[in-house]
């Protein structure tokens, strides 16, 4: 009957109708019955750029109003809605990774009974068949057995993933356990989130374009956008709020989805997108540029535009030219962004491949076709990349401004926005596996060596000695390597 009520999410019932105000998030799936606004959808699709939604139109639970008041039409109850998915393909993602046991663990339970078998055999079978005496052949038995007592390799091989582990953590990246170590060192492919990821996430001023004086137009721009709530208005007033400061604004008025407009000094500027130039019927070019346009016009008179963009991270370019130096044989992108931003993101950074307009859904199954020609690690920072962090073969989370949930979901945290600590932690995981393998061959190598001198009776205490404690001294002095990082 129109009467409004708070109500839990749980609660409401597919054909109810919800009242979103601006700063306040979508609890369910929808469709808009009245009123326009635009949507923060970050969340869901990690891109930073608003979405215009107006009657008719669906919004999805997780979104956030920005600036006016809509009614919304319940389509799916909150157990359904676009949050709880992602909750739910997380879980499923998570239940099926599966750790690799411990190397040593198989190891062991092979190498121990074999070793054993052979110092019985060279206690028994020398006195029984060759006639041999029965107390030189228990010395050469038990030497054997001393030898081949696997404390190097028991004692090296754990110790050398905990060193890396311990590199890896001075270097400001988290890895949740010794198996994803080895598991970074088998990925060829690397796949990316966009923003946040290979990108600031971000606006940054690119270009300034038409006739009008740069300072002008950029003040009169501001001017229109000070008291927007849009994200890009946002960026506007802090980078060039000072050039409006001495500019009389009244009659500020915003168009959802479209723009804005202000009286400025006496003159009626329109500031928005080319949807809203189009409206004033003004003559007017659209960008080249590649990023998010604001054009500005007068009522019949078009003034100039400025371009924003979601600048690519300083080092990122530098982060994919260490991952392919390394092995990592090709790089994709993954971005609910527009086709043209995500080729000129993908091309500045040099990624291989790049899709672009996906949902977290799409990117778990685009992982899920990537992994069928080998193994794949993942990066990703928002909530929308939590169920893609679980699928991949190692999922890596940007810890500085990632989310708890994607952090939960993750297998290594970065802390920081650096890509380059990928490569870092890629470095340190070869490096790591290699001192390992070394530590295993050598210890194995010797202490065969020593019950094989054993078996034709040719070796001494001593030398078994060495075989245990010096061999466990010398592995344990090598995986203490492990620890030791070049810069």
């Amino acid at each position: 009957g129109g009467e409004e009520l708070s109500v839990k999410p749980e609660d409401v019932e597919v054909g109810e109708t919800i009242l979103v105000k601006p700063g306040e998030k979508v609890n369910l799936d929808g469709e808009i019955i009245e009123g326009a606004c635009e949507l923060d959808m970050a969340a869901l699709t990690g891109e930073s750029i608003p979405v215009s939604v107006t009657l008719g139109d669906a919004v999805l639970s997780g979104s956030v109003c920005i600036n006016e008041t809509i009614r919304v039409r319940v389509t799916k109850k909150y157990a359904d809605g676009t949050i709880a998915q992602i909750l739910d393909m997380l879980e499923h993602a998570q239940s099926k990774k599966s750790r690799t046991e411990k190397f040593i663990t198989k190891f062991a339970r092979i190498y121990t009974p074999i070793v054993c078998a052979a110092a019985l055999l060279i206690i028994v079978v020398p006195p029984l068949f060759f006639g041999g005496a029965w107390s030189d052949w228990i010395y050469n038995g038990l030497s054997a057995l001393v030898a081949s007592c696997p404390c190097a390799i028991v004692i090296s091989v754990p110790l050398g993933f905990f060193g890396g582990l311990g590199a890896c953590s001075k270097a400001g990246i988290l890895v949740k356990g010794s198996n994803y170590l080895e598991e970074l060192t088998k990925c060829k492919t690397g796949v990316f989130d966009k923003t946040g990821t290979i990108t600031s996430g971000k606006f940054k001023y690119v270009s300034c374009e038409g006739d009008t004086p740069e300072r002008t137009l950029l003040g009169i721009i501001a001017a229109c956008e000070k008291y927007s709530t849009h994200p890009i208005a946002k960026s506007i007033r802090l980078a060039f709020g000072q050039y409006a400061d001495h500019m009389d604004v009244k009659e500020a008025k915003a168009y959802p989805g479209k723009g804005v407009s202000a009286v400025v000094d006496g003159v009626k500027y329109y500031a928005g997108n080319e949807k809203l130039m189009r409206e004033l019927g003004v003559e007017f070019e659209e960008t080249k540029l590649i990023g998010t346009a604001v054009y500005c016009a007068t009522e019949d008179r078009f003034v100039g535009d400025i371009v924003f963009a979601d600048i690519i991270k300083e080092d990122s370019k530098d982060a994919i030219r260490q991952l392919k130096k390394l092995g990592v044989e090709k790089t994709y992108m993954l971005t609910g962004d527009k086709a043209p931003i995500a080729a000129d993101i993908a091309a500045k950074a040099g990624i291989d491949e790049y899709c672009a307009k996906l949902l977290p859904g799409d990117k778990v199954g685009k992982v899920k076709e990537i992994q069928k020609t080998g193994k794949v690690f993942y990066t990703g920072d928002g909530i929308n990349d939590a169920p893609v962090l679980a699928s991949a073969d190692v999922g890596i989370a940007m810890g500085a401004a990632g989310s708890d949930i994607a952090i939960e979901a993750s297998d290594i945290v970065i802390m920081g926005d650096s890509l380059t600590k990928i490569a870092q932690a890629i470095k340190i995981a070869k490096k790591t596996m290699v001192i390992n393998k070394e530590n295993i061959i050598f210890a194995i190598a010797i202490k065969a060596a020593i019950i094989i001198l054993a078996a034709f009776g040719i070796s001494e205490m001593w030398v078994a000695v060495f075989g245990d404690v010096g061999v466990c001294l010398l592995a344990v002095a090598n995986a203490l390597r492990t620890m030791i990082q070049r810069k």
